[in-house]
């Protein structure tokens, strides 16, 4: 891994203006916008600029605010293909998961991550929470530095030109007390008090990285310790993540273990709450809903996964109706495509009630964009408007997908025609990342992943 890396996303930039042929500006698109932009951040949005201002770096198509991918598993990109050979459950892919996971070095993990994230930035997405528990090495040996893992997250994401919040993961059980598996021993720090000092060694001090918390799960962390990590996170006024109710499995070895539910279980030690986020929430009974809604914890849908991984439908028209935000993650990376993520999550909703138009396109770009940087502690992200960060990503409006549509209707053509393959220019903190749909940084980010992928398959 690489001493020094490139210039941060938020490095300071010289004032740059960039016109917008077409802008969402969070309830309409509006032809002809000149945002400015100085030291990351937009100082004005100026509509009604007819023509590119002088100077003015010309953005065509659709430009919607950056894209924030809630919930990734970076080193599961390399199951890509693979994992969709044949038949199995959710349980038979975890297999295949650890056998990826044992191979990985804090080098290797850093060529496969770096990689993956310029995939999301050609896929417009800004901003990552990377949910990292592969800690150690095998067998559970301590690296000299034991956040050399993360570190090398860091790393790559500042290479790849896009933030992060690094959900630094609590995993310590097999399941509701069993040790860890022989895979698992990477992950486990053996209690959440030793996982708590580790993580305080992870700092703030990059400027486009944040750092914050996970519980793996009710399975991966004993009842009795769930309050260490939330109170972790508490403290720092942290993001806090937690894996919830993927698998019924889990909600009936949770019932047996403890006679209550996993939502109920982190109810009870203090773990719900508008800084946290549960991830999937597939299979919920009604009490579940009113308990993450009332208490505002926020849901991370990742349709995607959820369908290649026949996990369910959640219930996330209910769960947002109660109170709680929703936001949008590619997980195991079946597909990086935040905006197939938007549309899967509508569509899924169409299947399970048969009726149509649970959400706008209003409210499924606001899922991707501004809830999901809310819910990775970014709430100064994810809009077009004066002091937000400078982070943009355009969309083409003449492509094969996109062509056709008037201009106006540019919002249901991204979230419902669109694709990754779409998006032309990514920029964060007001830095040009993804131009004409080429990466700036890394020149060959096929190659990369191929080269990447192809080093921990072994």
């Amino acid at each position: 891994m690489p001493l020094t890396t490139q210039a941060t996303p938020t490095t300071p930039t010289t004032p740059t203006t960039y016109w917008l042929e077409h802008a969402w500006l969070g309830t309409h698109v509006e032809p002809g916008v000149a945002v400015d932009v100085a030291d990351g951040r937009i100082t004005a949005v100026r509509t009604g600029a007819d023509t590119p201002p002088p100077g003015a770096t010309t953005l065509r198509g659709l430009t919607l605010p950056g894209l924030a991918n809630a919930h990734s598993h970076a080193f599961h990109r390399a199951l890509r293909g693979t994992v969709q050979v044949g038949t199995g459950t959710f349980w038979t892919w975890r297999e295949v998961m650890y056998s990826v996971a044992d191979k990985l070095t804090p080098d290797s993990y850093y060529a496969l991550a770096r990689a993956v994230y310029a995939e999301m930035a050609l896929a417009g997405i800004t901003c990552v929470g990377e949910f990292h528990y592969l800690h150690h090495a095998p067998g559970g040996t301590r690296y000299r530095d034991p956040n050399a893992m993360g570190e090398a997250l860091l790393t790559a994401a500042a290479d790849a030109g896009i933030r992060i919040t690094l959900l630094d993961t609590a995993y310590l059980s097999a399941g509701f007390g069993a040790p860890p598996n022989q895979h698992q021993l990477r992950f486990s720090d053996g209690t959440a008090e030793s996982w708590a000092q580790r993580a305080d060694a992870l700092k703030d001090g990059h400027d486009h990285a944040r750092i914050g918390a996970a519980i793996h799960s009710v399975r991966a962390v004993p009842a009795g310790q769930l309050a260490t990590v939330a109170e972790w996170a508490r403290g720092r006024q942290a993001p806090l993540h937690v894996h919830l109710s993927e698998q019924t499995a889990e909600n009936d070895a949770c019932r047996d273990a403890h006679g209550r539910t996993p939502t109920q279980l982190l109810s009870e030690h203090g773990v719900l709450g508008p800084r946290t986020t549960a991830v999937h929430a597939t299979h919920l009974t009604g009490e579940d809903i009113e308990l993450l809604g009332d208490s505002r914890t926020g849901v991370c849908m990742c349709p995607t996964t959820e369908r290649d991984l026949a996990d369910g439908i959640g219930p996330a028209a209910r769960l947002q109706g109660r109170g709680s935000p929703l936001s949008l993650g590619s997980d195991s990376h079946a597909v990086i495509d935040l905006l197939e993520e938007a549309r899967a999550m509508e569509l899924d909703e169409r299947l399970s009630t048969r009726t149509r138009g649970h959400w706008t396109a209003a409210a499924l770009l606001r899922a991707a964009s501004a809830d999901g940087h809310a819910a990775l502690g970014w709430e100064d992200a994810g809009t077009l408007e004066p002091g937000a960060l400078a982070d943009l990503t355009t969309i083409a409006l003449d492509s094969v997908r996109t062509a056709g549509p008037l201009p106006r209707l540019g919002a249901e053509t991204a979230v419902f025609a669109a694709s990754a393959a779409d998006v032309r220019h990514t920029i964060v903190g007001g830095r040009q990342i993804v131009r004409d749909g080429v990466h700036t940084l890394l020149a060959d980010v096929p190659t990369a992943l191929a080269e990447s992928i192809a080093a921990v398959r072994g």
